[in-house]
């Protein structure tokens, strides 16, 4: 059976971080809230049931934590930029989309969210 691409989702996944060029975001850390959306071949790994055929989306996230929670970004395109060049690095990935919000940017919103994606040959 051919299946199609699978898709990892990583949701809500809620770290502090320098996020923002105001003094006041420059000195305190704050909240991010990141969703990814990973799609990547799992046939290999479906057909064997053997990890090293797919693709660890717990590195995956070790690896968003720590770039996010031990770096500091101006620009949440940035920080989304960062977060999605690791999305995507594997070489089974085909696709791959990273939102960032940040809660309580703006007075009267819950967030402000900024999404990219990138397609894979």
């Amino acid at each position: 059976m051919a299946l199609n691409p699978a898709v990892i989702k990583i949701k809500n996944l809620r770290l502090r971080t320098f996020i923002g060029i105001n003094e006041d975001e420059i000195k305190n850390k704050q909240d991010v809230v990141i969703n990814a959306r990973i799609q990547y071949s799992a046939e290999a790994a479906a057909n064997s049931d053997e990890m090293d055929k797919a693709l660890n989306y717990r590195t995956i996230t070790k690896q968003i934590i720590a770039l996010v929670e031990n770096n500091r970004f101006a620009l949440l395109e940035k920080l989304t930029a960062d977060v999605l060049a690791l999305a995507s690095a594997h070489p089974s990935v085909s696709y791959a989309e990273v939102e960032v919000d940040k809660p309580h940017a703006l007075r009267f919103a819950d967030s402000v969210s900024l999404t990219l994606s990138v397609n894979k040959p």
